[in-house]
């Protein structure tokens, strides 16, 4: 039975950025520390004025311990590229810190995270939100949105169009660069998510 307490005990009340990357190796809140090989946590300036926010870590992320580095990760180097953002000006992250995964063989293949897992690591999420302080969020997939979005909220219908977290921070929606990666209609498919990315750089500038 899975056994998800929650991170909130986890995370530290002060110290920034570099408090919350010291913190996180010891992080307990649900069961997927168990497996994985490295937490991954967020990567970017301390006051970004763009947040990215993905699903979760993928194998490579997983083995490496930096996020955004496997295939996903090069799809949207090049998407931002494309769409004039520099990476190293955004502040990336997920919304879940480990990989969840089966196992085929020695594969290790990516499973969506449980909802308890997206609550149980929320607390992270927050108070990054709460110390970058980004002028505008880009969730990046389903999983992203449900996390900041609510349920309710579909991809699909609204991707591209500004909205609000609940706290009222700008944000926009778009599909994950993993589905790009997997897409039979490729480069249709990278056009319309950098058409995305353009649109959250227009956000930005006005916001």
């Amino acid at each position: 039975m899975n056994d998800f307490t929650g991170a909130e005990e986890f995370v530290p009340d002060r110290g920034g950025l570099r408090a919350l990357r010291a913190a996180l190796p010891a992080c307990r809140g649900c069961d997927l520390w168990q497996d994985a090989e490295h937490v991954v946590p967020g990567e970017g300036p301390a006051r970004a004025r763009m947040m990215l926010i993905g699903e979760q870590p993928g194998d490579v992320e997983d083995k490496e311990g930096h996020v955004f580095v496997g295939p996903a990760g090069r799809l949207l180097d090049k998407a931002l590229v494309a769409a004039g953002i520099e990476r190293d000006d955004v502040y990336l992250t997920n919304a879940v810190k480990h990989f969840r995964f089966e196992r085929q063989g020695k594969r290790r293949i990516h499973k969506t995270p449980a909802v308890g897992h997206i609550v149980a690591c929320s607390p992270w999420l927050r108070s990054e939100l709460g110390i970058v302080k980004p002028a505008l969020v880009v969730v990046l997939g389903s999983i992203a949105a449900r996390a900041v979005l609510g349920t309710g909220f579909k991809v699909t219908q609204h991707r591209g169009e500004p909205v609000e977290l609940p706290d009222g921070t700008p944000a926009t929606a778009t599909v994950h660069p993993s589905s790009v990666v997997r897409s039979r209609e490729y480069r249709r498919d990278f056009e319309l998510f950098v058409d995305d990315l353009r649109a959250a750089a227009a956000m930005l500038e006005q916001a």
